[in-house]
């Protein structure tokens, strides 16, 4: 096949996972409780159709048998989290050596297929026990999982040579803390800006303890959902409006962690406010110290506002939406299947942004994916015909290699997901996998997609 988008040598295809989303085995191995057990023990509800993290997509068991499929479909990296809880049940103390022979297990395995493993070491599941104690309101919980990524360094770090400190931090803050959409639910602006910055400093000690290591030839980064904000127009008023949404969303974590300081506009607007978190002498010095190598980005949608139409209420908590009001661009393309804007351009933005401020920093797409419900409706002779997920992959690869032929540092794209897995509060509703997961029986089928990514990858390129 003639190759019109070729990319550079080297260039990373895979996939991105999350623990909690993929392993089940939520009771087994000796894993500690987190967050998502808890929560759906107690409000099995708030979860579509009632499906929890119990069991998942069986990965914990099946694991061998996923990297020959990755493996098939041209796979040379993949992305998985560790489990905390797994890891270290209740988040501190000794290592729990099932689980320590299980992520061995599953490095060993992507090694010796070709596949380089990366690392994430936090994916939204705080242990139950640390939660209980404050999770990232809690300066001893920064400690602990300083501590924690010592272990894991130590543990994998002789073969892992990409590791990363979090994916989405401000997910947790805007999902635990401002909009209630993860546990605990609280909804309170000054204590999702304390979570916000303790799981900076949390970020920051994990990479101070890595180069103290001295693990010859690794990378350490962070992985970040980069939003474009979009102005409705070019009046002032609503440029200032995508400026703040972007303080909040985008650069509350790229700033310090790429830069090694967070934006004195975003500083000032919470000081007036009253919503400042509460910062320790040698915090700004462990951050300016600590920046990372590597950059992951995770792109779905843009974010489009416009300015307020009408003034805050007095009354009403403090949110970053006192700023800016939310925008519906007429005529956008849509995926009609998740109510999602898809903008494929969004994609070249983000690394033109890196690339002109932030010292084009090394970075990969870490997630780009599409959801949609109901995937059954689309099979036929045995096969989703996801052609829609190609559509998608393919402009937003277009728009990547327009990047790269600029001049930024993009290394790779990875989708989100190998295969159709558990998403927190919606559970299985929207499907993102190259192959489908039968959740009863847990047969992986590969889907159209996954014939088309082999080709890809084997061409380096479409």
């Amino acid at each position: 096949m003639s190759v019109q988008f070729k990319f550079p040598d080297g260039f990373w295809w895979g996939s991105a996972t999350s623990a909690t989303q993929i392993e089940g085995a939520a009771d087994k191995g000796g894993k500690g409780k987190n967050i998502w057990d808890e929560w759906y023990a107690v409000e099995p509800n708030r979860f579509f159709e009632g499906v929890g993290p119990q069991t998942t997509s069986g990965f914990y068991d099946k694991y061998k048998e996923d990297v020959q499929l990755m493996k098939q479909i041209g796979h040379n990296t993949f992305r998985l989290s560790i489990s905390w809880s797994r890891l270290i049940p209740g988040g501190r103390g000794e290592v729990n050596q099932e689980a320590a022979a299980f992520y061995n297990n599953v490095i060993d395995e992507l090694i010796a297929n070709d596949i380089e493993p990366f690392v994430n070491l936090y994916h939204f599941d705080m242990p139950l026990e640390l939660q209980n104690e404050g999770g990232w309101e809690s300066r001893a919980v920064v400690d602990a999982y300083a501590d924690y990524a010592r272990e894991a360094f130590k543990l994998f770090g002789d073969r892992v040579g990409k590791w990363f400190t979090f994916n989405e931090p401000i997910v947790p803050v805007e999902g635990g803390y401002l909009y209630d959409f993860h546990y605990p639910n609280v909804v309170d602006a000054k204590r999702a800006a304390q979570v916000g910055y303790h799981t900076m400093v949390a970020h920051a000690k994990a990479v101070e303890v890595f180069r103290s290591l001295d693990m010859k030839g690794a990378q350490i980064g962070i992985i970040l959902n980069l939003t474009p904000s979009y102005p409705r127009s070019q009046n002032p008023a609503d440029l200032k409006a995508s400026r703040i949404a972007d303080l909040f969303f985008n650069r509350s974590f790229l700033d310090p962690s790429v830069l090694g300081e967070y934006p004195q506009e975003l500083i000032d607007i919470l000081e007036e406010h009253g919503q400042l978190p509460v910062t320790e002498p040698g915090d700004g010095q462990l951050i300016k110290s600590n920046t990372v190598d590597l950059l992951g980005v995770n792109y779905y949608q843009p974010r489009r506002v416009k300015a307020k139409e009408t003034l805050p209420n007095p009354y009403s908590p403090f949110m970053p939406e006192w700023f800016f009001d939310h925008y519906e661009m007429p005529g956008r393309k849509m995926n009609k299947y998740r109510g999602w804007e898809i903008y494929e351009k969004g994609i070249y933005d983000i690394m033109m942004n890196l690339k002109e401020n932030y010292g084009n920093i090394e970075s990969f797409i870490s997630e780009n994916g599409m959801g949609v419900q109901d995937e059954d409706r689309f099979i036929k002779d045995g096969q989703i015909q996801d052609d829609y997920r190609i559509e998608f992959i393919k402009g937003h690869l277009e728009w990547l290699h327009k990047a790269i032929e600029e001049g930024a540092n993009a290394k790779g794209y990875h989708l989100w997901s190998f295969m159709d897995n558990w998403s927190w509060m919606n559970a299985y509703k929207n499907r993102y996998g190259f192959f489908s997961v039968d959740i009863e029986t847990k047969e992986r089928t590969p889907k159209k997609s996954a014939d088309w990514i082999k080709q890809v990858s084997e061409n380096n390129g479409f």
